[in-house]
C-alpha cells in the first residue's frame, strides 16, 4: 500500500520524538528525511526540535537540495541525505542524530569496527569511522563517499551517527542498534577489553544473512570488521597515523625488566 505525503509526514514526525525521546538529539539537532520519487525528498526542517514537530513543518525539497513546498526552511545538512540517495538507489530514508555514546567514539576517532556481536555483525558488517567535515558542506559529504556505497551506518567524526535503509524505520533500528552496539563496545572495554570473534565465526555470520532474510551492502572489508586474529595489530581502530605500540607477554615484560635492572647493576 503506497502511502501519501501526510502519512510519510507523520512518520517522520514519529522518528524525531523517538530520538528526542531517547536523548540522540539537544535543542535542534539532527535530521530525517525520506525519498517520495526521482524528484522530491521530504525531510525535517531546520531550526525546530526533533520532539516538537508537527506534520506541517515537514517539507519537500528536489535533488538540488532546494525548497519545493513547506512554510520552513529545510534542513542545513540536506547534502549529505541527497548524496546517500545519489549513491544508493536501493535507499528511501535517511536518519541523522547525536546518540551520545555512539557519538563519544566518533569524538575519540574510534570507529565501532570490532566483530563483538552476531547481531551487528549480521546487520550492520561493522560502522566505520568518516573524517570530519563542516557540517552543511561539501567537507561533510566528501569522506562519506567511499563508505556510503559499502555501509549502512557510519559514524561521523566530531559529530554524530547517520544511518540509513529501504524505509524509515529501517534507517531508525540501524541507528538504535549502533547506539546499543557503541554501549556494550564500552562496557565491554572498561571490563578488561572487548573480545573479538574469530574469523571463521565471522564469516559463518555473514553467510547466514540469507537465513534471516538480511540484505546489507556490508561486506567483509580489511579491517572492517575487526576479527580476533586482528586483534594483536597496533591499535586496531585508531587513527590513521596513530598506530604507535607495541604488545609483550606476561613472561616478555618479565624478561625485559630482568634486563633493565641487571643493565642498571642490581
Amino acid at each position: 500500500m503506497v502511502k501519501t505525503e501526510r502519512e510519510h509526514a507523520a512518520d517522520i514526525v514519529r522518528v524525531g520524538r523517538l530520538v528526542f525521546d531517547k536523548g540522540w538529539v539537544a535543542a535542534n539537532d539532527g535530521n530525517i528525511s525520506i525519498r517520495l520519487d526521482d524528484e522530491r525528498v521530504m525531510c525535517t526542517p531546520t531550526g525546530v526540535s526533533k520532539g516538537m514537530m508537527r506534520v506541517d513543518d515537514i517539507i519537500i525539497v528536489d535533488y538540488n537540495g532546494d525548497k519545493i513546498s513547506g512554510r520552513l526552511e529545510r534542513t542545513s545538512e540536506i547534502k549529505m541525505h541527497l548524496k546517500v540517495y545519489e549513491l544508493r538507489e536501493d535507499i528511501n530514508s535517511v536518519v541523522h542524530a547525536h546518540p551520545p555514546v555512539s557519538t563519544g567514539f566518533a569524538a575519540a576517532g574510534r570507529a565501532l569496527n570490532t566483530a563483538l556481536l552476531p547481531e551487528v555483525v549480521i546487520g550492520l558488517g561493522c560502522i566505520p569511522l568518516a573524517a570530519y567535515g563542516l557540517p552543511g558542506t561539501d567537507a561533510l559529504t566528501d569522506p562519506l563517499v567511499p563508505l556510503i556505497p559499502k555501509y549502512d551506518a557510519l559514524l561521523l567524526g566530531n559529530h554524530g551517527v547517520v544511518s540509513y535503509g529501504t524505509e524509515l524505520m529501517q534507517a531508525y533500528f540501524r541507528m538504535e542498534t549502533v547506539e546499543l552496539f557503541a554501549r556494550i563496545n564500552f562496557v565491554a572495554e572498561m571490563l578488561g577489553g572487548a573480545k573479538a570473534l574469530p574469523q571463521v565465526e565471522v564469516d559463518k555470520l555473514f553467510e547466514s544473512r540469507g537465513r534471516y532474510g538480511v540484505q546489507s551492502n556490508a561486506t567483509p572489508q580489511p579491517g572492517c570488521p575487526v576479527v580476533a586474529e586482528d586483534v594483536t595489530a597496533p591499535a586496531h581502530n585508531a587513527p590513521m597515523g596513530h598506530n604507535e605500540g607495541f604488545y609483550v607477554t606476561r613472561d616478555e615484560l618479565i624478561q625485559l625488566l630482568e634486563e633493565a635492572i641487571r643493565a642498571r647493576g642490581g
